[in-house]
């Protein structure tokens, strides 16, 4: 129930002694929505950070980059770099409760621009992934034939070019031999049509000037896909939450048969060898470093905005340091168990080849997925049960990523404009669902993998690297470390350790931008297959990575444009939080009274006004200690909120100017008798939240001279203020 405060300060403020036993104790209902259980959001986020590339880029990175030794760089940046920014951005998330983009309001105006391009990248990944999805339901429905279709040369689609070497002696492999799989993959990608009864020709698609038409096999695939997005997302949380029970999970049963399985082939051992083997020279080279740590960024993703919103949906006292460590450890070590996953069918297939498995490991990215480990699969007993699970894994995997990164989106915007859209979540999922299936078809076309590998490198990419370095530097610098780590102290009940500090003002951003400049100084040639990209496509590419990286400058120039006063005045608002505390509307708060006496009892509600300049200061301390308590109070998920705009107080940050102290003084006095009341008269007052919420406002008392108030926790001591300890005593009829 909402309504307004009478003015504090006011002789007749409506709280006095004579209607103290009258006030209820309040408990608040935030409408906002809340996972059902713990176990939702962890299986969440380790569906978001378990994808995809822990599958078929780290195996690749690692044998690439030294094998065993490549762990040394990799676990090193992912304990200095990667997971202090994953423990960033889910506290961020928990405590301010909002998206990627109003989340900004709170920390450094000037920077909402990142919300802004965290959503455009979000869109570019779902125009490629979502593909990437169907082409791996296309294999699944190929894959329901007693005979697998890339199993052998016999197909009308089969070049004379094609070498079927399993089961066979005396067989020659040249460099122009290709697999069944090879010609299966690239020529289904090249129009394979569906009742396999004629092949569309190379030529159809001659490269990204040509990428042929769109194959209704594929866009039918794909409409599967955003069918099952859409049902798992259109009610928030509470539905996405039920639904990664299976498809966070399914994945590692299928990983622990397919290791079973790969370990009891021949020549397993071989390829065990060549993934763990250590190349300790490869460690003097600067790529190794450069590759683990864009591994490690990538594959834990923070930047992306997704932790950002998962985890605000969290209870506020979650503890989301051990979820941090929880969840990165099951990445990092999903990633490790892949490599074996894989490895021992590449050793296998270098046994049939009977050559070498760094000849058999050359494929990367997803040809890894659906040419090497296809191949294999094809000649094991039992292919088809061992095909579908492997697709059913591939099809999971990838689910699990595109709901929280779409999830990124739908919280970023419905939290910025609530107005609009807090009330028709479905439309907006299914209207965000339409823009990403309308913008995957250039990559459902003949050459729509050309368009695919340009989206992957240039959407994404640097982009995001950029981001995740700009929040680091927002929240760490200009947020301020201390004002951050006393966040994390509210909600945890400790403060970060040093480490962690000192990873977030200094290690973390140095790792970002140490990723930006050395892809930057040396971008490799971009090629796929025999396909060379043209000068003009790569120029395309960085104006696809620009354009969702400018809306960070461009949000810049308008805050700075349309913020009146001074330049410095513009830069120090546009510098410093809109809001200490966290947005709270009306219309989507439902407050509930309850009182020992009178459950009717009405309860007003003033909300948090914006104090943009600091002679606003007084205006945001009552409008914070009204919030405090008006509802907030008896929340334990609203406690840490009030208690940083007392550390702001007590830090100096918000200034009282142009109205003295003293004069704000009976407001003080008695917003500290009206929490007393509510706390110690009611319900509440037996809970630990609420005791530590009564010791915040007498801090903020205290910090201003109006209450001698050490402990009340039940002692009350005599002090300077108005208020004796037998005034309060009587006033609460203790």
């Amino acid at each position: 129930m909402a309504g307004t405060l009478p003015q504090h300060g006011s002789p007749n403020s409506g709280y006095s002694a004579n209607n103290a036993a009258a006030v209820p104790a309040v408990t608040q209902t935030d409408s906002r929505d809340k996972w059902s259980k713990k176990m939702d959001f962890l299986l969440s986020v380790i569906g978001f950070a378990v994808d995809l590339g822990n599958v078929w880029r780290f195996p690749y990175i690692c044998y690439q980059n030294g094998g065993g030794a490549f762990l040394i760089p990799y676990i090193l940046m992912a304990i200095f770099g990667g997971v202090p920014l994953f423990y960033m951005e889910l506290a961020l998330g928990q405590f301010h409760r909002t998206g990627a983009i109003s989340i900004w309001k709170h920390i450094c105006p000037i920077f909402k621009g990142i919300g802004y391009a965290i959503c455009v990248i979000a869109l570019y990944v779902s125009f490629y992934y979502n593909t990437i999805i169907a082409w791996a339901l296309f294999y699944f429905y190929s894959s329901f034939s007693s005979i697998l279709p890339w199993t052998n040369c016999d197909n009308v689609w089969n070049t004379p070019d094609c070498t079927n070497y399993f089961g066979m002696d005396n067989v020659t492999w040249t460099n122009s031999s290709r697999s069944p799989a090879e010609e299966f993959y690239i020529l289904m990608r090249r129009g394979f049509s569906l009742n396999r009864r004629n092949v569309l020709e190379i030529h159809k698609s001659s490269g990204l000037r040509d990428v042929g038409g769109v194959r209704w096999q594929l866009m039918l695939c794909l409409f599967l896909i955003f069918t099952i997005v859409y049902f798992s997302l259109w009610k928030g949380v509470r539905t996405s939450g039920k639904v990664v029970w299976v498809t966070a999970t399914l994945p590692y049963i299928v990983l622990f048969i397919l290791l079973i399985r790969g370990a009891t082939l021949p020549g397993a051992w071989r390829g065990v060898v060549f993934y763990l083997k250590p190349q300790w020279d490869k460690l003097l080279e600067t790529s190794v470093w450069v590759d683990a740590a864009a591994q490690i960024f990538f594959s834990l993703g923070p930047g992306f905005g997704v932790l950002l919103a998962l985890s605000s949906y969290n209870p506020f006292t979650n503890n989301c340091y051990r979820d941090a460590i929880v969840t990165s450890l099951v990445n990092c070590l999903t990633s490790f168990v892949s490599g074996f996953v894989i490895f021992t069918v590449l050793g296998y297939m270098a046994e049939m080849r009977k050559v070498e498995v760094e000849d058999v490991a050359k494929d990367k990215g997803p040809s890894l997925l659906f040419i090497t480990y296809p191949e294999a699969i094809a000649n094991m007993m039992g292919s088809t049960f061992f095909a579908i699970i492997f697709f059913v894994m591939m099809i999971t995997l990838g689910l699990d990523s595109t709901f929280g990164g779409l999830e990124a989106i739908i919280t970023a915007v419905l939290d910025e404009y609530p107005d609009y859209f807090s009330h028709r979540r479905e439309l907006f999922v299914l209207g965000l669902v339409v823009v990403c299936f309308l913008g995957s078809l250039s990559t459902l076309t003949n050459g729509g993998a050309y368009v695919v590998k340009l989206l992957e490198e240039f959407g994404v990419g640097s982009s995001i690297i950029a981001v995740g370095f700009l929040e680091a530097i927002a929240v760490s610098w200009f947020y301020g470390i201390k004002r951050f780590s006393n966040d994390v102290q509210a909600m945890l009940g400790q403060a970060p350790g040093l480490f962690w500090r000192v990873c977030w003002v200094a290690i973390s951003p140095a790792f970002l931008a140490y990723i930006i400049v050395s892809s930057l100084l040396k971008a490799p040639p971009l090629t796929l297959f025999d396909y060379k990209y043209p000068d003009w496509s790569i120029t395309v590419g960085y104006i696809i990575g620009f354009s969702s990286f400018m809306w960070i400058p461009i949000y810049m120039v308008y805050k700075l444009v349309w913020t009146p006063g001074s330049l410095k005045q513009r830069l120090a608002v546009c510098l410093r939080p809109e809001r200490t505390i966290p947005d709270i509307h009306t219309d989507s708060l439902n407050m509930a009274a309850v009182s020992q006496k009178d459950m009717n009892t009405p309860v007003c509600f003033s909300p948090v006004k914006e104090g943009l300049a600091a002679e606003h200061g007084s205006e945001l301390l009552r409008d914070a200690l009204e919030q405090l308590l008006d509802g907030c109070a008896v929340s334990d998920e609203s406690g840490g909120h009030f208690e940083a705009a007392w550390r702001d107080i007590a830090d100096g940050r918000l200034h009282v100017v142009g109205d003295p102290l003293d004069k704000v003084a009976a407001v003080l006095v008695l917003n500290v008798q009206h929490l007393l009341i509510h706390l110690l008269h009611g319900h509440a007052a037996a809970k630990d939240g609420g005791h530590r919420q009564v010791a915040t406002v007498a801090r903020v008392a205290r910090c201003h001279h109006v209450l001698g108030v050490e402990h009340l926790h039940g002692e009350f001591r005599d002090g300077q203020g108005p208020w004796k300890r037998e005034d309060i005593q009587s006033e609460l009829s203790i």
